[in-house]
């Protein structure tokens, strides 16, 4: 082997583990710390710990609602703790919900390290403990998924049954993002799919896609080609301000097309 050729080698080497750490970094930001609990906002809650299926212990809360009319899966997305949710899941609770949110693998206080293939392990989990521990019928389940967390949403969605789907800030899968995100990096070396482009098209329950133009982080053209994928029923609502901030400053309208989009499931 010459130089110049050994060189090309073990530079490619260095090149593939560098993406392999990049996807990591990007994809994956877990806190362990919990700031905020649901009591700081008069929230009574259930500290729950669950287990997957391939046997790691999660945990999550259940806040239940007087007389609720549905319960809420909540798939929160890729940086942070279930922590950092409180006033968004807020919303729906006082929307009549119960919530069920949980941490995934290696965020908070649930064990393991984050890969796609344990999210969506995950996701079944709470799915599992819903319907299975609680013993809530699926016609009486919405799952709502943010960011990365619409991607676990809806691939959990096209393997379980549920009453409805909301997919708030997501996109169409992983090698779009890096198209945008990393331009320099060939697509055959993405080894994460979240495919969720290809998913959403065998979803037949009714679906919410929230997205807003002003998004810095998934570009809105990415939001609109997955709900241009997916078959009716299916609902887009436009919203103004930023990735993670879009939910505040679009307050009444966020939360008034949901509540519209619940009453059309559950009327």
């Amino acid at each position: 082997m010459s130089v110049l050729t050994g060189f090309i080698v073990l530079s490619s080497v260095l090149f593939f583990y560098y993406i392999r750490r990049l996807e990591r970094k990007t994809l994956f930001v877990p806190s362990k710390h919990i700031s905020f609990m649901p009591s700081a906002v008069g929230l009574q809650y259930e500290d729950i710990y669950f287990k997957t299926r391939d046997k790691l212990q999660l945990n999550g809360w259940f806040i239940p609602a007087e007389d609720a009319k549905a319960t809420l899966l909540f798939i929160h997305g890729n940086a942070g703790n279930i922590g950092d949710r409180i006033d968004k899941f807020k919303y729906f609770h006082e929307m009549g919900m119960n919530v069920f949110i949980f941490d995934y693998r290696g965020y908070g206080k649930s064990l393991g390290r984050p890969t796609e293939t344990g999210l969506y392990t995950d996701a079944e989990a709470a799915y599992d403990y819903l319907t299975v521990t609680k013993g809530i019928v699926p016609d009486k389940i919405v799952v709502y998924g943010a960011s990365l967390g619409g991607a676990v949403a809806i691939d959990l969605v096209s393997k379980q049954k549920v009453a409805g789907l909301i997919v708030d800030s997501s996109f169409s899968c992983a090698a779009d993002m890096a198209k945008i995100l990393y331009p320099f990096v060939p697509s055959f070396l993405i080894s994460v799919k979240l495919d969720s482009v290809s998913k959403i098209r065998n979803i037949a329950v009714p679906k919410l896609f929230i997205h807003s133009k002003d998004d810095d982080v998934v570009p809105y053209a990415l939001g609109r080609k997955l709900y241009d994928a997916a078959m009716s029923p299916k609902f887009f609502v436009d919203i103004d301000g930023a990735h993670n901030s879009g939910y505040i400053v679009s307050e009444q309208r966020f939360i008034h097309e949901i509540k519209i989009f619940l009453d059309k499931i559950f009327s």
